[in-house]
């Protein structure tokens, strides 16, 4: 009985002491807690992966958690990336760009979810070359899609929207979230002309405009909450590139894709069909050739240039259609009617009195007024005062020699202009691919409504002549290159 009481005893201050152990402890565990939990919420935040979870011995295969920037890029193409590609669809001018443009976003999410689980290579681009190069395929299938002209614009907006997705491999500074929202001032130049020619119209128009614009806005949020220094990459926990194929996230990519996409089961005949293949289409091909080599594609006439609607060749008129037979072509041949060329005046090379002005109107190649020697037409100043006014001309070189006020080109295409100096200016106004050189002094060069315009300038000319620029595109000029924005005047140094 003794015993028994000494242990009972015994028990009972084993039990106090761990209670007072327990409350001493117990402000401890709870601060331990909040601090776990902090650094939980920081390791979200910054991306870092937690450890993956053991199976347990017993339990089955636990399916992998995806990386907070991967879940916020899946939210990112389900809000933003598919209502754009549903405005394209309703667009029947936009043809497949919608499917284009999400296989490039699905694309790029492979990207991420590569360097969620890599550590950064010592060359990025090399490194991601497979993928890159898969981004590139339906871009460029875009850019060379040759759409109907009242596309033009949309197919313009998205080209340049198309430019943000190049923020996976952008070094800052600018950091990649600038680096998209640069693109939002060039997407809008072409999206407000929509706008302005559909407002009150077509409201399909105006929603496709909000779209993009909506898109590239959210992508710039994106990347500046997970990939404010560049495309992210787990340094911490993640493996080396060497390690990884790079061709297994594109394929998870396309497979992710097609279970988002994968239509109903069709019939069992139709599902018999598309099992075949290119294999099937061939075999059917090859049943339909008969003993003399004739088969499904025999007898087909090719179509050539002038007959091919988007090439400048064309002439017009409906095709006409040839029954396939065996029988020898007849002779007589149709005669195709060819559009009237709109008339120009005679060829005009004279020199006015009054206002001391040179007119060279309607000048081409094999219409002129007498080429030199030099195979140029030739005009000599002789006066600093006259100027040289230049009016549809047409594949022609024009030699001014002589100082002059001012010359003008209007409405030339395919001219060249040489001259020595400039007085005044030299303009240049709606023309098309022309070449103008100055082997003096020349003060200004105006150019305004041309598509496509050289300048030539002399080294004397370097420090002294500026630029004016209005609603123009492809100009050059030698001893520098000139990029210009519309209604910049530059000053070339």
């Amino acid at each position: 009985e003794t015993r028994t009481k000494k242990g009972e005893e015994s028990k009972y201050q084993r039990a106090s002491i761990m209670s007072s152990v327990d409350k001493e402890i117990e402000p401890l565990r709870s601060l331990l807690v909040s601090i776990v939990s902090r650094l939980e919420q920081l390791e979200a935040k910054a991306g870092v992966s937690p450890p993956p979870a053991s199976s347990g011995g017993g339990g089955g295969a636990v399916e992998e958690e995806l990386h907070p920037s991967l879940k916020a890029y899946d939210t990112h193409i389900e809000e933003t990336v598919k209502p754009f590609v549903n405005a394209c669809n309703d667009l029947p001018g936009l043809k497949n760009i919608g499917s284009l443009i999400l296989e490039t976003w699905m694309t790029i999410r492979s990207i991420i979810h590569l360097g969620t689980k890599c550590k950064k290579p010592k060359d990025v681009a090399t490194a991601l070359k497979p993928l890159l190069t898969a981004v590139q395929t339906p871009v460029q299938s875009i850019s060379k899609m040759r759409l109907d002209r009242d596309y033009d614009w949309h197919q313009k907006a998205i080209m340049e929207m198309l430019v943000s997705i190049s923020w996976v491999v952008c070094v800052p500074p600018p950091n990649p979230s600038m680096f998209v929202k640069e693109t939002i001032g060039s997407t809008d130049f072409w999206s407000n002309k929509i706008r302005k020619m559909y407002k009150g119209k077509d409201e399909k128009q105006i929603l496709f405009c909000d779209a993009l614009k909506k898109l590239i806005q959210d992508l710039a949020k994106y990347c500046q909450e997970f990939h404010l220094s560049g495309l992210f990459w787990n340094n911490a926990r993640g493996v080396d590139m060497e390690s990884v194929d790079v061709n297994e996230f594109l394929a998870g990519a396309e497979v992710k894709e097609a279970k988002k996409e994968a239509p109903k089961p069709a019939a069992a005949p139709a599902a018999a069909a598309a099992g075949g293949g290119a294999a099937a289409l061939f075999g059917e091909l090859a049943a339909k050739r008969t003993n003399d080599g004739t088969s499904a594609a025999t007898g087909l006439r090719k179509v050539t240039k002038d007959q091919q609607t988007w090439r400048k060749e064309f002439k017009g008129g409906e095709p006409t259609t040839t029954p396939t037979t065996t029988a020898k072509p007849t002779t007589t041949t149709a005669a195709v009617a060819v559009p009237a060329k709109k008339k120009k005046g005679p060829p005009k090379c004279e020199y006015q009195n009054q206002g001391s002005k040179w007119n060279i109107e309607n000048q081409t190649k094999d219409d002129n007024t007498g080429l030199g020697s030099s195979g140029m037409l030739e005009i000599t100043i002789t006066d600093a005062k006259q100027q040289v006014y230049i009016y549809k001309c047409e594949n022609i070189t024009i030699n001014v020699t002589g100082k002059l006020k001012s010359i003008i080109l209007d409405s030339c295409s395919k001219t060249n202009i040489l001259f020595d100096s400039a007085i005044s200016a030299c303009e240049i106004v709606n023309c098309k691919r022309v070449q103008v050189q100055t082997r003096g002094l020349c003060p200004s060069v105006s150019i305004d409504k041309t598509d496509g315009c050289l300048v030539y300038l002399s080294k004397e000319s370097l420090s002294s002549t500026s630029f004016v620029t209005s609603k123009s595109t492809e100009m050059n000029g030698e001893y520098f290159l000139l990029v210009v924005f519309e209604g910049v005047s530059l000053l070339i140094l």
